[in-house]
């Protein structure tokens, strides 16, 4: 930015309404209180505006537009929540049809327009990061500046400087270079740092104050910045785990590195007998199995040794067992595994005989499990089951032809080939629960069902965050910076001697009426008047 030179030959920017040295205002005609904001300096915004990299920096440095990109994110961010965003779904949903089908139209839309996955967009990224810049650039833009003029400020200031703040007063006094030191030993007292030129003095006390803002928006960045990392991979994951009993399972996120195990699950409620009158209440309202107590994953984390070769079960090293409860999660590494939800009598096995239709002969039976069936039983003697097809969660597509929702065994359904003696050929049939379809005709033999074996599971959640301790950061210096702003003033007084006359003037970002009580008592024991709130005197 260009310069010009004061008449007290100091070099100020092009835009500066106040001389930074001296105080000397541009427009001596002018005869309205000083704007003492930024005390009177160019700001960058303002005086520069030609190339593409001004009109950018002028853009970013209005807290107008600060104020509507943030309005936009947060009205972003509430119609996110309006409906569950598309990584928190339950995990036998599809994700393609789950928001038409809960929420009707209004759910197609806005899986339609991308709200479903509102915090993963691009699009709310960029609003964050916009946010991030704007805070970056307002605060250079003003803090900058600040920092020069009140460093440059000198003791004696300009009489148009002094006749234009706020509080302002003239004293004739006999002995003045006498009240001049009372007042200072009383400004020493209320602990305002003195500085001394020619018999004028400048107290200042609170300065650190008016960084407030500007430390509140270094944590604002330091905490925009600990959630732009979270989309970075391996900085976070919130991702859900659900295992049945008995089963093993690497952990999302981990690179199969890690396995659990759950060994068993316990859910138990409260009951009257038992628990006296302190539940007897609510007990009595919604029953005796309606009241949790307790959600317990028993469970044993392994880590796997050497590499994972493909088609070899892992090698497995038991790190330790576990009770999972709810607020009592493991932890290890950086993961932590969070009870969540569960599920009480999952399917876990069909039973089946092989039954002669003409005479009724069961062969069998032959136990088909849920998670990893066999793709043939041998029941001996020429007398064999294929299982040519199996649908988890069967229902039929919009092709009428068998297919499957999820890979969870909420709806299973089966195509077997059944080979026998008496059909060398084989014979095919689809069996779900309560149906018994015979495609290629009538069967001598039948696939009938013998029983259901059921499982719990766990519903667990997955978190590793390693932007906490950034996010905790950011917040500590947003409150500093609040409490920094909000609890002490920037304060200056300057006395003068101009003319046999003792000048005063005062200036404070914020509660000129603990200034005026101050000065009082300043002044008390002095024959200085004290100064008039000329704001105060124009509105009357």
């Amino acid at each position: 930015m260009e310069t010009f030179k004061c008449e007290c030959g100091h070099l100020n920017h092009v835009g500066t309404v106040i001389c930074e040295s001296c105080g000397k205002p541009q427009d001596e005609t002018a005869t309205d209180l000083l704007d003492m904001k930024y005390e009177g300096t160019a700001r960058r915004s303002i005086v520069n505006n030609q190339t593409f990299i001004d009109k950018v920096w002028t853009f970013f440095s209005s807290v107008k537009v600060a104020v509507v990109i943030i309005v936009i994110t947060l009205i972003a961010a509430a119609l996110g929540t309006i409906f569950p965003q598309r990584d928190l779904l339950p995990p036998t949903a599809d994700p393609t049809t789950y928001y038409q089908d809960e929420y009707g139209t209004f759910g197609k839309i806005y899986d339609f327009i991308g709200l479903d996955n509102t915090f993963n967009s691009w699009w709310f990224m960029l609003l964050v990061a916009s946010i991030g810049i704007s805070l970056v650039i307002c605060s250079l833009d003003r803090i900058v500046p600040l920092y020069k003029a009140l460093n440059k400020q000198t003791v004696t200031r300009h009489p148009g400087f002094l006749k234009r703040q706020r509080m302002f007063g003239t004293t004739k006094v006999e002995n003045i270079t006498e009240e001049i030191e009372k007042a200072k030993k009383s400004l020493i007292k209320k602990r305002y740092k003195i500085r001394e030129e020619n018999g004028n003095i400048l107290a200042e006390k609170g300065r650190f104050s008016r960084w407030g803002p500007y430390v509140n928006h270094i944590g604002l960045i330091i905490f925009l910045i600990g959630v732009m990392l979270r989309y970075v991979p391996g900085m976070y994951l919130d991702k859900a785990l659900w295992v049945q009993e008995g089963e093993l399972k690497p952990i999302v996120g981990t690179n199969q590195n890690y396995y659990i195990k759950l060994n068993d699950f316990h859910m138990e409620t409260y009951n009257k007998k038992t628990e006296g009158k302190v539940y007897e209440e609510a007990i009595e309202r919604f029953g005796n199995d309606k009241i949790p107590k307790n959600y317990q994953a028993d469970v044993t984390l392994y880590k796997r040794q050497g590499n994972l070769i493909p088609g070899e079960e892992p090698k497995l090293t038991k790190v330790k067992d576990f009770n999972i409860r709810v607020n009592e999660p493991l932890k290890f590494q950086n993961f932590a595994l969070y009870q969540v939800d569960y599920k009480i009598g999952e399917f876990s096995a069909f039973l089946f005989t092989l039954e002669d239709k003409k005479t009724g002969k069961k062969l069998g039976p032959l136990k088909v499990d849920l998670q990893n069936p066999k793709e043939v039983y041998d029941l001996k003697n020429g007398y064999k089951v294929e299982l040519r097809n199996y649908f988890p969660d069967f229902y039929f597509n919009s092709d009428g032809v068998p297919d499957t929702k999820t890979r969870k065994p909420n709806n299973p359904a089966f195509v077997f080939k059944m080979t026998t003696p008496e059909t060398p050929k084989g014979e095919v049939a689809f069996v779900a629960i309560k149906q018994n379809i015979e495609p290629d005709g009538v069967n001598k033999y039948k696939m009938t069902f013998a029983g259901i074996e059921t499982k719990d599971s766990t519903g667990l959640t997955v978190r590793k965050d390693l932007t906490l301790w950034l996010l905790g950061i950011g917040g500590t210096i947003f409150m500093i910076g609040v409490i920094q702003g909000m609890y002490w003033y920037h304060r200056r007084v300057w006395i003068q001697n101009q003319d046999g006359e003792i000048w005063i003037a005062a200036f404070t970002n914020k509660n000129y009426y603990g200034l005026k009580q101050e000065l009082k008592k300043v002044l008390g024991d002095t024959k200085i008047e004290l100064p008039i709130d000329q704001q105060s005197e124009k509105s009357v």
